[in-house]
C-alpha cells in the first residue's frame, strides 16, 4: 500500500533527487574493485515516507530491498547534507510564488505528543500522567501552511517558546509592514506583549477566564495544521531520540503538507504534466 498518492510523491521525489549528490553504484575504494551495489535512493526515499506516514519501526519496514541499518545510515547522510531542510524551503518558495503565503496573519500554538522513547527534546508530559512527551511550538501563515517549529519537552510552557518561534520569521526575507499574531489564552501575559512589541508585531490574544471560541479568530489555522502533522504517525508518537532526526521528519512532513496544499489550490488555475484528474 503506497504511503501517499503518486501525484504527490512523484513531484516530491523529483525535487528531492535534484538535491542529492551523485554517488557511484559501486564503491571505487573497494580493494577488489567490486562490492554490493549501492541501494537506490528512491527505495530509501519511499521507505522513509512509509516510516513517516505509518509510524512503524525501521525493522518492520525493512525487506529484501534494503535493511533497517541501510535506512538509518542513508537518513543520517541526508540529514548531514541538509536535504530535508532544503526541500522544505524550496516547497515554501514555490508555494509563495504560485499561491502566496499569507504572512500578515500569523498563528502560533503548542501541541503535545507522545515520546515513549524519551530523547533529547522529551520531558514529563502534564497531560499523560508524567510519561515522556514532546512539545512543538508551531507557526503557520494565515492559511495554515507550516512556517517552522521549535521543539521542547512536554513540561515546557508555551509562553517561553514564543520568542524563538517568532524568530523563525527571519527566514522569509521581506515581511509585511503590519503582522498580526494570533495566540490563545496561554500567552495572555505582559511578557508575551513585550515580546511582540520588541519585534514590531501586533497580537490578538485570547483572554484568560473568558470564553473565546476558536472560530472567532484566525487561530484555528494552526490547530488544523497540528492535526495535519499528527496524521503522520511518526510525529504523533515519536520514538526518535535525536532532535536532529525529529526535526528532519518534521521538515519532511511540512514539505508534504505544503506541496499537497499547493497542488490542491493550483488545480483550478494551472495545468501541468501529471496533474491529478480530480481535485485532490
Amino acid at each position: 500500500m503506497p504511503a501517499l498518492p503518486s501525484w504527490l510523491t512523484d513531484p516530491l521525489w523529483d525535487q528531492f533527487a535534484a538535491l542529492l549528490p551523485q554517488r557511484p553504484v559501486y564503491d571505487p575504494a573497494h580493494p577488489l574493485g567490486c562490492h554490493r551495489p549501492r541501494i537506490s535512493d528512491r527505495i530509501i526515499f519511499d521507505k522513509l515516507l512509509q516510516l513517516l506516514r505509518f509510524g512503524c519501526s525501521y525493522e518492520a519496514i525493512a525487506d529484501t530491498t534494503c535493511s533497517a541499518t541501510a535506512i538509518r545510515n542513508r537518513r543520517n547522510e541526508w540529514i548531514q547534507l541538509g536535504v530535508f531542510a532544503q526541500l522544505r524551503h524550496i516547497a515554501l518558495e514555490m508555494y509563495d510564488r504560485i499561491v502566496g503565503l499569507v504572512l500578515d496573519q500569523i498563528a502560533v500554538d503548542g501541541s503535545i505528543t507522545k515520546a515513549p522513547g524519551g530523547g533529547e527534546a522529551a520531558g514529563r508530559s502534564p497531560v499523560d500522567r508524567g510519561k515522556q512527551g514532546l512539545k512543538r511550538s508551531g507557526m503557520t501563515d494565515g492559511y495554515g501552511i507550516p512556517l517552522g517549529r521549535v521543539l521542547a519537552g512536554a513540561n515546557c510552557h508555551d509562553s517561553p517558546l514564543l520568542a524563538p518561534t517568532l524568530d523563525l520569521l527571519d527566514e522569509f526575507g521581506p515581511l509585511p509592514d503590519a503582522i498580526t499574531v494570533h495566540l490563545d489564552a496561554g500567552y495572555d501575559s505582559g511578557k508575551t506583549r513585550t515580546t511582540l512589541d520588541e519585534r514590531g508585531l501586533r497580537g490578538r490574544i485570547a483572554h484568560k477566564g473568558e470564553k473565546a471560541p476558536i472560530q472567532a479568530t484566525q487561530r484555528w489555522h494552526v490547530e488544523r495544521t497540528h492535526a495535519w502533522q499528527n496524521a503522520f504517525c511518526r510525529l504523533a508518537r515519536c520514538y526518535e531520540r535525536r532532535i536532529e532526526v525529529v526535526n528532519a521528519f518534521f521538515d519532511f512532513a511540512d514539505t508534504v503538507i505544503t506541496v499537497r496544499s499547493l497542488i490542491r489550490r493550483a488545480w483550478t488555475t494551472h495545468r501541468w504534466e501529471g496533474r491529478p484528474r480530480r481535485r485532490p
